[in-house]
């Protein structure tokens, strides 16, 4: 008979993301063989676990088409090599596909329906540009349902700051540029690179390379170079490239696993998941959407934000982010958040991105046993907040010195 259990991140994998486009180094790759990639790296990597005890594979994409369609869970699956005897499904929640992935199959661990489950999420923004299939009902706009603005990030972000006048643009603008120097001294520190799984890549003249590293990294970035860039959502506005994340492929990848499982085969999970939360709020103003999803999580999980040691929040736009941490009373260099940066500087794919800030959390728990609780949280697109509390199972109860 099934039982309730605990639900358990064992590990995560990601490639390194691209910038989107003609000049970004995966142009001339595919993005379910993305999605393959980080499949077959987290196997391989997980070898404990036998393939065919796999009880199904959620992976997301927001533009489900194309060489990013076709049922990805189950397709990519066989891609890479499972057993066809392991199902799969595709998810789809704009930016936290693969953050609802990971939910999704967690509650099927949890009600003892299934003992491990792989979840992740890909977006390849150069194939398959943010709405580039999409068909907005008409009446959304003709029955004022939403601002025509609401379909586009930039201009919900302009309006944090009209809402918010006390968090400006140089705020902004420092944030963004701390992202920059946070990756740079995370690679230099070797704190990336370990769950990175490198992607074969072949450019215009046919020539292969390897993707070792995320492409689009801007660490001599400096507040003047902030300062003069364009604000292209509104004259005179204060969301620039700068400050927001781009356009970026990538795919990752996460295994979980129920508490007997773990158990059965001995394994050692990197974070045990305590509660999950989604919330929706204006889509005019979507950035807002983690406040009141972290709300529920906390809330959920009998928690206050003050028990939160770390936090990897997704930064789709500096003001976003700004305006959580305002919310809860926390500075904007607060050292418990975003320690290696975030996706101002790695990049955002999308559906793919929430399980990258887990394998950052849990890279971070392993180093950090004086702290017990963190959280993942993003803004999603159609104004919605996704947000997931996790226990670190290294905690021993020690303040750090």
């Amino acid at each position: 008979m099934a039982e309730i259990s605990d639900v358990f991140f064992v590990d995560g994998v990601r490639t390194p993301f691209g910038r989107a486009g003609e000049k970004g180094m995966y142009w001339n790759t595919r993005a379910d063989d993305l999605a393959v990639k980080a499949t077959i790296g987290l196997m391989e990597r997980n070898s404990a676990v036998p393939a065919d005890r796999i009880d199904d594979v959620a992976i997301a994409a927001t533009s489900q088409t194309g060489d990013q369609g076709l049922t990805l869970g189950r397709s990519v699956a066989i891609l890479a090599g499972l057993p066809q005897t392991v199902p799969g499904l595709a998810v789809e929640r704009m930016c936290a596909g693969a953050m609802t992935s990971v939910t999704t199959m967690a509650a099927s661990i949890g009600v003892g329906m299934y003992d491990f489950a792989l979840a992740g999420g890909v977006e390849h923004m150069g194939h398959h540009p943010i709405g580039g299939n999409a068909d907005p009902n008409p009446r959304f706009v003709a029955e004022k349902m939403v601002d025509p603005g609401a379909l586009n990030m930039g201009v919900t972000a302009e309006r944090i700051f009209d809402r918010f006048p006390h968090l400006t643009k140089e705020r902004s603008d420092r944030f963004g540029m701390l992202s920059q120097h946070k990756v740079q001294a995370a690679y230099d520190a070797g704190k990336i690179q370990p769950d990175l799984v490198s992607v074969a890549i072949k450019d215009a003249e046919g020539a292969w390379g390897l993707a070792t590293e995320d492409e689009g990294r801007r660490p001599q970035t400096t507040m003047e170079d902030l300062a003069a860039l364009k604000t292209p959502f509104r004259p005179h506005g204060r969301v620039t490239a700068g400050t927001s994340s781009p356009l970026t492929d990538g795919a990752t990848m996460s295994l979980l696993a129920g508490g007997g499982a773990v158990k059965e085969f001995g394994l050692a999970p990197k974070m045990r998941m305590v509660s999950f939360a989604f919330a929706g709020v204006q889509p005019e103003i979507m950035g807002i959407g983690p406040i009141p999803s972290t709300e529920k999580a906390l809330k959920k999980a009998g928690l206050t934000i003050e028990d939160i040691g770390l936090f990897e929040l997704n930064e789709a736009f500096a003001i976003q982010v700004i305006s959580l941490l305002d919310h809860f009373g926390i500075a904007d260099d607060d050292p418990r958040v975003n320690q290696w940066g975030g996706a101002i500087a790695l990049g955002h794919p999308l559906a793919a991105s929430g399980v990258r800030l887990m394998i950052q959390l849990a890279a971070q728990f392993a180093e950090r046993p004086d702290v017990r609780y963190g959280l993942t949280a993003m803004c999603v697109g159609l104004g919605q907040g996704g947000s997931v509390i996790w226990e670190n199972p290294h905690f021993d109860g020690k303040k750090k010195k």
